[in-house]
């Protein structure tokens, strides 16, 4: 009996020792799990999020650097330079003209046969912007009394590498001795706005031949 009862206490000590040995296993195990979780939802999680806040960061920045870009062009002023000016009449060269930069030729700029038919011809560049209505206005005066004044309406450009050409209608000088003599005018480019590109303040002759 006392063997019995020996072997039935041992056998419950060993059972013991091997639920507790048990318990501890489950215990490390489930805790490296959970540090396990823990490790890959850090890995995951933040990086993500960092992720999409400077993806989103860099569009905004983008988008600002767009707009800034296309307010800029809009606030830019169109520019025109005229470049040549000539008098073109039927069976003679072309008179090119010499365009100062103070606007203000010397002396007598062109010479016209009184009764022959001309026409003006000019070259522009227009840059930064659309120049909206642009045209061209002359006006004469004869010993200090206006005798002239017109308006020729050229239209709307946009800005190009290339230059503009544009020639005005074709008109006549008048003819007989009361129109011979010389003349002062003043020719200017204007748009929409009246701002003025080129202004030029001169004298010219009409006479019987072209010289």
């Amino acid at each position: 009996m006392s063997l019995a009862i020996g072997v039935v206490s041992s056998s419950k000590s060993d059972m013991g020792y091997d639920d507790k040995s048990e318990e501890i296993v489950v215990g490390v195990e489930g805790n490296e799990k959970e540090d396990k979780v823990d490790e890959v939802d850090t890995v995951t999680k933040i990086p993500r999020n960092m992720s999409g806040s400077s993806l989103y960061t860099t569009d905004v920045e983008e988008d600002d650097e767009d707009v800034e870009g296309k307010l800029q062009l809009e606030n830019l002023e169109p520019d025109v330079k005229i470049l040549t000016l000539v008098i073109k009449s039927p069976g003679r060269p072309d008179n090119v003209l010499a365009i100062p930069e103070d606007g203000k030729p010397k002396g007598v700029w062109f010479t016209l046969k009184e009764g022959s038919r001309y026409s003006l011809k000019f070259t522009f560049q227009v840059t930064n912007n659309i120049v909206s209505g642009l045209k061209c206005v002359n006006t004469v005066w004869k010993t200090g009394v206006k005798v002239d004044s017109s308006k020729n309406m050229l239209g709307t450009f946009s800005p190009q590498p290339e230059p503009y050409t544009h020639e005005l209608p074709e008109d006549t000088t008048p003819s007989g001795i009361l129109v011979r003599g010389s003349y002062s005018a003043k020719t200017k480019f204007l748009d929409d706005d009246r701002k003025c590109y080129l202004e030029i303040n001169y004298t010219f002759d009409i006479r019987r031949d072209w010289h």
